[in-house]
């Protein structure tokens, strides 16, 4: 399966924590997802990851939060991405 680099960068902030996205598209879905996506998002404070949003076979789209894991409806990788960031808003606070 060939997959496509959307995105992959890292942002590190002036906090030391750090904001990594990684997204890329397949040719065809990684089962159980429905959509053509593969994706890493992790924020970490401390060298510790505190919100993560991945998708992998068997599994499918989820999101971790703290010690939190639940299931990630995904809809668009823009979408995916604005949800993170919202997490890491709610986390930061």
């Amino acid at each position: 399966m060939k997959a496509k680099p959307l995105t992959r960068r890292t942002e590190r902030r002036d906090d030391g924590s750090a904001i990594h996205l990684v997204i890329w598209e397949l040719d065809a879905p990684l089962a159980p997802c429905r959509h053509p996506y593969k994706y890493r998002l992790a924020y970490v404070v401390d060298g510790v990851c505190v919100v993560r949003y991945d998708n992998e076979r068997g599994k499918g789209d989820h999101r971790h939060v703290g010690a939190v894991e639940q299931a990630y409806v995904f809809s668009t990788p823009r979408q995916l991405v604005a949800d993170f960031m919202n997490d890491v808003k709610e986390w930061t606070r």
